[in-house]
């Protein structure tokens, strides 16, 4: 089977330090797969060469059988690949339906129309809706997004994601600056949309203990390089990883 996203040799270099180092790593169709690694493993960086902000020293980057090393960021949305970052990204001070409906007619390709009101865009408000109530945030449709709790913005980011249609979804941190909270929810979110079976997701995360029921499988980067590549469990049992990465939080993790 052909992953839906697949990186060979991927390296990048910046001065004489390689912050990705010969990565090379394949994501199977409607997949959910995590990426764990201490502060400057290069999960971020990593993420960042697969969306098209940075270009890599060497090596590829494929989105099913296409490569796309080449293309840039807006290329790869169009063909599929959606990006959410540890910041939140929203229009603070448009409401949350609004948030969601430009994104949703930006994939339609609807241009704003000065003699036409919103309104009559019927069908892309009411797929805005629904994927608010997705997200969990239907009641919140006509708050301004900057009266927003994080985690809130958090989901709305995930639904602005889901209208434009994406086939690869990259989640950099999805808990980042949650209070403890806040992390069911977007957890809940995440599940959800793993469910319904029609997105390949790559989610980085600190985490280590939010993301084992989550993921089919889980990958470590440590120094650029990749370190291991399996199931969660094998991932918790692997002794280099516990070495690495997880020291004393082994135990906790398979008790």
């Amino acid at each position: 089977m052909t992953n839906a996203l697949e990186t060979k040799g991927l390296s990048i270099q910046f001065g004489g330090h390689k912050a990705v180092d010969q990565v090379t790593m394949g994501v199977k169709k409607h997949e959910l797969k995590s990426i764990i690694g201490p502060n400057g493993a290069g999960k971020t960086t990593f993420f960042n060469l697969i969306s098209g902000q940075l270009k890599p020293t060497e090596g590829e980057v494929f989105l099913g059988n296409k490569e796309i090393t080449k293309l840039t960021t807006t290329a790869r949305t169009r063909l599929g690949i959606g990006r959410s970052f540890q910041l939140t990204n929203v229009f603070s001070n448009l409401t949350v339906l609004e948030n969601v409906r430009l994104a949703a007619q930006s994939k339609a390709g609807v241009r704003f129309q000065i003699f036409k009101h919103f309104q009559s865009y019927k069908g892309i408000i009411e797929s805005s809706e629904a994927l608010l109530h997705q997200v969990l945030l239907q009641g919140k449709e006509y708050e301004l997004a900057k009266n927003l709790a994080h985690g809130e913005k958090r989901k709305l980011e995930l639904a602005m994601l889901l209208a434009l249609e994406p086939e690869v979804l990259l989640l950099d941190e999805p808990t980042a600056g949650m209070s403890l909270e806040e992390v069911p929810a977007i957890l809940d979110v995440i599940h959800s949309i793993k469910n319904r079976g029609d997105k390949t997701i790559l989610l980085i995360e600190h985490k280590m203990d939010m993301i084992l029921d989550l993921s089919d499988s889980i990958a470590v980067l440590y120094n650029g390089r990749l370190l291991a590549d399996g199931l969660p469990k094998e991932i918790v049992e692997n002794e280099t990883v516990q070495q690495a990465y997880l020291g004393g939080l082994y135990d906790e993790f398979t008790a």
